[in-house]
Parts: structure tokens; sequence; C-alpha cells
């Protein structure tokens, strides 16, 4: 058996793996073998039953989430089995943010960990909602156009497309308490260009 998505062999312990079961905890789940080589050979581990022990506080005490721990004898020698789980909601590792993709552990950062983050809080990119903008600053001309082209396609019934701009906007679900999402600045402002940093957009 290869490392893989959801494996990871290591001949011994080192602290530095938190980072692994980290990235496990944040993808989804996954076992790591401590003893065994990168052919998936017992090695032996001569400490096994002090880190049966350690190793769950260890990761308890810096992720802040539970792992089972197991210990397995064969005649080649022992090994441990990290069993971590798939969590609903961002693991970091002092204050970092790992991944495991593919057989692979990566830190996320950037647009990539905004994008990870939002997963995790069940919400999608053009439903983050953005301050200090309002329907005032959307353009009527854009409204105007969306209402006639919705109107055509029969996606929307006329009276809701009678309604003021800011009812078009509510009914659209472009809009979370106060705040307008990153969707309703894309679809009616007329200058969202001047928005890109907030938006985390490249322009191309």
């Amino acid at each position: 058996m290869a490392e893989s998505q959801n494996t990871e062999w290591k001949e011994s312990w080192r602290d530095e793996y938190l980072k692994w079961i980290c990235g496990f905890a944040n993808a989804y789940g996954g076992t790591i073998f401590i003893g065994k080589d990168d052919a998936g050979n017992v090695v032996d581990l001569k400490d096994a039953k002090k880190l049966l022990e350690e190793i769950p506080n260890k990761v308890r005490d810096t992720l802040g989430v539970l792992v089972d721990v197991n210990l397995h004898q064969t005649s080649q020698g022992k090994f441990i089995e990290i069993l971590i789980e798939q969590y609903p909601y961002p693991v970091n590792y002092k204050g970092q943010y790992h991944y495991r993709s593919g057989s692979t552990k990566q830190e996320l950062k950037g647009a990539s960990l905004d994008k990870f983050l939002l997963q995790k809080k069940g919400k999608k990119w053009d439903g983050v909602p953005v301050p200090n903008v309002s329907s005032n600053n959307l353009k009527q001309e854009i409204f105007d156009f969306f209402r006639k082209r919705v109107l055509r396609s029969q996606r929307i019934d006329e009276e809701s497309l009678a309604d003021s701009n800011e009812h078009l906007i509510e009914n659209l679900q472009l809009k979370e308490d106060k705040y307008l999402k990153r969707a309703s600045i894309l679809l009616f402002h007329p200058n969202p260009e001047k928005f890109l940093d907030i938006l985390n957009l490249t322009v191309i």
C-alpha cells in the first residue's frame, strides 16, 4: 500500500508531524503510521509506548482536536497508527492552516486560505458581505437592463421586478443583514474593478 490522500508513513515521530495531522483534519481525514518506512515496512519504533501517551496530548494541546492512537506489535517490531477524522471547522497549527492534497501537505495562504475558510463556514465566495457599499452605489441603468433580461427569460415574476432596487436585491438574496454581498457588486456596480482588492479578484 502506497502513501495516498489518506495515508502517510513516518519512520519516527517528530513534533512537526502535528502539521500533517492538521492537514488531514482540514481535508478528508486519514491515517499516519509512525514506525514504517516509505515502502510501508515496519522499522520497529523503540519509544512506541511513550509516544502512545504523548502524541494524543500534543495533538489536543496544539491543535485542539482529538485523535485515536493505537499501538501495533508485529514480528518486525512495533508501530503506531494515528487515526485522524475530518473536522467540520478549520484546524490550525500555531496560526498556520495546513491541508492534505494528494500525498502532500500544503500550507494554505492568500486566496487559497480565504476559499478554505469560507467553505468550512458553509459560504461561497460570491456570498460574502462587503462593508462600506450600499444600494445607492449601484447603477440604475444596470438594474433596468437586468429587469428586461430577466423578464424576457421569465425567471422572476413581473410583480417582483417592479419592486425597488433595494427589495430586488433582498429578493435575490444578495444581501446579508445590512451588507451587500459580493455578487450584488459584480452584478450592479458601475465600476466593480474599484473593489478588486476587497473582492480578492485578479485582473487578467
